[in-house]
């Protein structure tokens, strides 16, 4: 999302490095295309000029010694209030300390709300809870289904009833939680396609009757300050205490997500980077000015890696490079974690320098399933031993997985020269490092 926002703050910044000295001519030439960047990617108006006052206040009469180049100033200086604008620090969930702890989750619809209930769940059960879903959304058709399903892929159970009473849905899920020692409820209730009393009416009641932990407000990115107005229609009815951003992995110009918190002065919690139920990430607003600035980030990917690899399993086939043994088997387990870290696209923007390069490449997800295809079109022989694929066997499996030929050998190719450069590198004493990050 943040990839044409980068570039042109990039672009906006070049034009004072390789300044002697930041004055105020240079410091407001960059400042007014910076201003324009900002408004070009949907920012709201005031937000980015209150931006632009506080970066050019700070930027005036600073001292830029001998190590610092003026660029590099201005950039720490936007850095530091981009942080400042998304939040300052992270705004961990609340918990009940006696009873259970209830989420009440509230916004239009289409916003990706009922599928970051489901997320949620899957992020709380993993960390111990036990979650009850609750299908408060008696309106939209198939949206009680739709939860259904998403408890089901992760085992949550998800309360619902038969009559299209969302107060009286919200009012039994509660007694059945107690009866069922559920310590987590999370609620979804019904959204519209735009604000109206009705629906606000609705949520307000459930609200007061059920006094959740926390109420989230679930909003859309991509629909840029029409997402920042309902946040704030929301905020005045609803008064929730947190924001979560889902679509971020859409093309969208990024304003929403540097104007909401600003405007509707409420912290971002999650950031939702895909449809699969583990792409949801805490919000760190610092890790998000770094991608914005074009700087990557590399703690999140370093986390999602290390979360999704096993240890012992990096170890075994870190020495099954330096081996030489590094087959078809192994490098099939590479790609289903991979999977699991979520799309390419999202992984590739988290490093450094990157996203930029990659702003007009066709990342290709479906890349990774065509790979899968051909492995699992392979015997278990074949696998274990990829000399043996001679043009009879390669014919059979560009059949089976559905490829062509020239696919299979496009693949086996690529399989080999990685093979050799990795065990050059685990030969050259860089495999050890590598194994550390784990990004095998």
């Amino acid at each position: 999302m943040f990839e044409d926002l980068s570039l042109k703050l990039d672009k906006a910044l070049k034009k004072i490095t390789g300044q002697g000295k930041l004055t105020e001519k240079n410091i407001s030439d960059t400042l007014r295309e910076i201003r324009r960047v900002l408004l070009d990617a949907d920012v709201n108006y005031k937000v980015a000029k209150e931006f632009i006052e506080n970066v050019s206040q700070k930027a005036l009469g600073k001292e830029v010694i001998a190590s610092i180049s003026p660029g590099q100033l201005i950039t720490k200086i936007i850095y530091d209030e981009l942080i400042e604008l998304l939040g300052s620090s992270t705004s961990d969930l609340k918990i009940n300390a006696q009873g259970a702890t209830s989420y009440l989750i509230v916004g239009l619809q289409g916003s990706g709300k009922t599928t970051f209930c489901g997320k949620l769940a899957k992020r709380l059960t993993e960390s111990g809870s036990k979650v009850l879903l609750v299908a408060a959304d008696v309106y939209r058709p198939a949206a009680v289904e739709q939860l259904k399903t998403l408890g089901g892929q992760i085992s949550v159970e998800v309360f619902a009833l038969e009559e299209k009473n969302a107060r009286k849905t919200v009012e039994d899920s509660l007694s059945f939680a107690r009866e069922k020692s559920f310590n987590t409820i999370i609620i979804d209730t019904a959204g519209r396609l735009h604000v109206d009393e009705t629906m606000m009416d609705e949520v307000a009641d459930i609200k007061k009757f059920v006094n959740p932990s926390e109420t989230l407000f679930v909003v859309d990115a991509m629909t840029g300050q029409d997402a920042v107005n309902s946040a704030k229609i929301f905020n005045e009815r609803v008064n929730y205490d947190g924001i979560v951003l889902t679509k971020l992995d859409g093309d969208a110009r990024g304003g929403a997500a540097l104007s909401i918190r600003q405007v509707v002065g409420k912290p971002i919690k999650f950031i939702s980077n895909g449809e699969k139920l583990d792409a949801l990430d805490k919000f760190y607003p610092d890790r998000l000015a770094s991608r914005i600035l074009g700087k990557g980030d590399v703690i999140s990917l370093v986390e999602k890696a290390q979360s999704t690899f096993d240890e012992k399993e990096s170890g075994k086939l870190e020495e099954r490079f330096r081996m030489n043994q590094f087959d078809f088997e192994d490098f099939l387990k590479q790609i289903k974690a991979i999977k699991k870290m979520g799309s390419l696209s999202s992984l590739l923007g988290m490093i450094p320098g990157l996203g930029n390069q990659l702003k007009n490449a066709t990342i290709d997800d479906r890349a990774l399933i065509k790979v899968e295809a051909i492995i699992n079109s392979m015997t278990i022989d074949e696998r274990q031993s990829p000399k043996v694929l001679n043009g009879n066997r390669r014919k059979r499996i560009a059949r089976g997985s559905g490829t062509s030929i020239q696919d299979v050998n496009r693949l086996i190719k690529q399989f080999n020269e990685m093979k050799l450069m990795m065990s050059r590198l685990s030969k050259g004493g860089l495999g050890k490092s590598l194994g550390n990050f784990k990004f095998n």
